[in-house]
C-alpha cells in the first residue's frame, strides 16, 4: 500500500462548519444518520443500527485514512456532528476525488451541506493529484443539487443506471469542479 496523503494539519471549515476526525461521541450521529430511510442505502452504515453496529461504523470511518482510501470527516457545527463529507481517493490515479455526504434529518436546510462542501472542496484542491471532483446525486434529490450548486459544483450531466441503491440501479446526476 502506497502511503496515504496526510490528514490535514488544521481541520478545514467554511461558514458555520468545521470538518473533523470521527471519535467515540460520533456514535450518537452514526444512530441518528441510520434512522434516515436513505442513508443506509448509499453507504456502509446498517438501517436502525444497534448501538453496537454504530460504534463499528464509526471505528471503520476512523481507519478509512489510514487504508489509505480517503477524508471521512464529522461536519461539525458548534461542538455537535450534524452528518458526514467524505473525500474518496479510489479514482485518484486519475486525477479525480469523489464527494460524498448526509446530513442528519433533523440539521438539514441550514446550509451545513453547501459549507461543508465548500470546506471539502478547499482542501480537496491541496491533495496531491486531486485536479477534479466528482458528487455524484440522484435526480429527484433537489437539496443536494441546491447544496452542490450553491458550493460551485456544475451539472456535468445525467448517468443512466449509474449506481446501485437499495438493490436497484439508479439515474445519477454528476456534479464536478475542476481545479
Amino acid at each position: 500500500m502506497t502511503e496515504p496523503p496526510p490528514w490535514p494539519g488544521t481541520p478545514p471549515a467554511h461558514g458555520a462548519v468545521v470538518l473533523r476526525e470521527f471519535t467515540e461521541a460520533d456514535v450518537r450521529l452514526a444512530l441518528e444518520l441510520g434512522e434516515d430511510p436513505y442513508v443506509p442505502l448509499i453507504g456502509s452504515l446498517p438501517a436502525k443500527p444497534t448501538r453496537r453496529e454504530a460504534e463499528d461504523w464509526v471505528r471503520r470511518q476512523q481507519s478509512r485514512h489510514a487504508e489509505g482510501r480517503g477524508f471521512p470527516f464529522v461536519i461539525d457545527v458548534r461542538g455537535t456532528g450534524v452528518g458526514t463529507i467524505g473525500l474518496w481517493l479510489r479514482k485518484l490515479s486519475e486525477g479525480i476525488g469523489i464527494v460524498g455526504y448526509s446530513v442528519s434529518p433533523e440539521h438539514r436546510r441550514r446550509g451545513f451541506a453547501s459549507d461543508a462542501l465548500m470546506a471539502i472542496t478547499e482542501f480537496a484542491w491541496t491533495v496531491p493529484g486531486v485536479e477534479r471532483i466528482e458528487l455524484y446525486i440522484e435526480p429527484w434529490n433537489r437539496g443536494s443539487i441546491r447544496a452542490a450548486e450553491k458550493a460551485g459544483y456544475r451539472d456535468a450531466g445525467l448517468l443512466p443506471a449509474h449506481h446501485e441503491i437499495g438493490g436497484a440501479a439508479r439515474d445519477m446526476l454528476l456534479y464536478s469542479r475542476i481545479a
